[in-house]
């Protein structure tokens, strides 16, 4: 009898853990009103843009790698010297032709399909650059509006 009681004050306290925690998660959701007027604020607020000063700012701290306030001939060159390492593939300290043209020797020998020592003009398309499509976020007066439900 005292292990059947036992159980049925588990299932209660469970019952009741369960439905504070529903009450809870209710609580903390905003009512639909409220959620949607603050969407329709957020349409309205001015979008905040990237300027060339911050665009500057960025591009400077990440050749100011000592965060001292001065970019250093050092610090101006590290990037060219990592990209130099990748090229100077026998790490001699010289580059020879092979080394220095390898992504083009690379991009040339995929695109000979046929390996003729030449290629077609389709193999040839091939080794276009393909460019990111620039994308152009409307000003928020030309925004389409939300739909409206109904």
């Amino acid at each position: 009898m005292a292990g059947g009681v036992a159980g049925l004050a588990a299932l209660a306290a469970g019952v009741m853990a369960w439905d504070r925690g529903g009450a809870a998660s209710e609580r903390l959701l905003p009512s639909a009103p409220a959620a949607q007027s603050r969407a329709a604020a957020t349409d309205t607020a001015p979008v905040p843009e990237a300027t060339a000063e911050t665009r500057e700012q960025k591009r400077f701290g990440r050749y100011d790698k000592d965060r001292d306030g001065d970019v250093t001939r050092d610090e101006y060159l590290a990037q060219r010297r990592k990209a130099y390492a990748k090229l100077d593939v026998d790490g001699d300290g010289k580059l020879s032709f092979d080394e220095w043209a390898v992504k083009a020797a690379t991009k040339f020998a995929t695109a000979d399909r046929d390996k003729s020592g030449g290629m077609t003009a389709a193999e040839f398309a091939t080794t276009a650059v393909k460019r990111k499509p620039k994308l152009r976020c409307p000003p928020a007066g030309e925004r389409e509006p939300a739909a409206e439900e109904s």
